[in-house]
């Protein structure tokens, strides 16, 4: 099992390499907040264990990233002991949170449970169809390597459906997602963004291999052409 830990304290890394590494487990570790987002999208982690208070990209950030585009387990581990500091890491998507100074066998203890945890199936950060490109952690669509403008309304939508490949996902759902609960009648919304999302991305906007409308219940992405 590969760990990613990410740390700007040098000590606590070593620290954490030689106790998970005699433990049998594969470790990488990052010095910063975008290390550590790189070291997530290249290094495919199982877990990530991972501070808060980082240069670069804070630990908020980092999870915020991660969260775009994979759901492999993420334990805080952090000075910080503030509720509030905890809430804001768990609403971010963390997973689990020990304040330091810890003791090793608990440490080790959450990291067996949210191993247990690990999805089964593999997280890619970037995503390709046709011709397109969306790169989940940085943001950016290209076509035929030319970059793409998205919208912030547009690219929400696109990646809420690139991140459910295959999958109906529903008209209510979707709504929710990109423009809250209570919007979840305004379907009109829908039609609109994805009639431009198809311009932008579609061979042919009018005959959609790749944003497919499923009459009466949402839409559904699919990488491969449509049969």
């Amino acid at each position: 099992m590969k760990i990613l830990i990410a740390d700007d304290d040098p000590q606590i890394l070593r620290a954490l390499r030689i106790t998970l590494s005699a433990r049998g487990y594969d470790v990488i570790t990052a010095s910063d907040g975008r290390e550590a987002l790189r070291q997530a999208a290249d290094g495919h982690p199982d877990i990530i264990v991972l501070d808060l208070g980082m240069p670069g990209l804070t630990g908020i950030e980092v999870i915020e990233g991660v969260r775009g585009w994979s759901a492999v387990p993420i334990l805080v581990v952090s000075g910080r002991s503030d509720s509030l500091d905890k809430v804001e890491a768990l609403d971010a998507g963390a997973d689990d949170y020990v304040t330091k100074p810890f003791a090793a066998d608990e440490l080790l203890a959450r990291i067996r449970a949210l191993g247990r945890r690990t999805p089964a199936a593999t997280d890619e950060p970037v995503v390709t169809f046709g011709d397109v490109t969306v790169d989940l952690v940085a943001h950016v669509v290209t076509r035929a390597g030319a970059p793409v403008r998205l919208t912030p309304t547009e690219w929400r939508l696109l990646e809420v459906l690139v991140r459910n490949p295959g999958r109906l996902v529903t008209r209510e759902t979707l709504l929710t997602e990109v423009w809250g609960p209570q919007y979840t009648t305004d379907t009109g919304y829908l039609r609109l963004y994805l009639a431009q999302l198809r311009k932008k991305l579609e061979a042919e906007p009018s005959k959609p291999q790749h944003l497919l409308t499923e009459t009466g219940m949402g839409y559904r992405f699919v990488p491969g052409a449509a049969a």
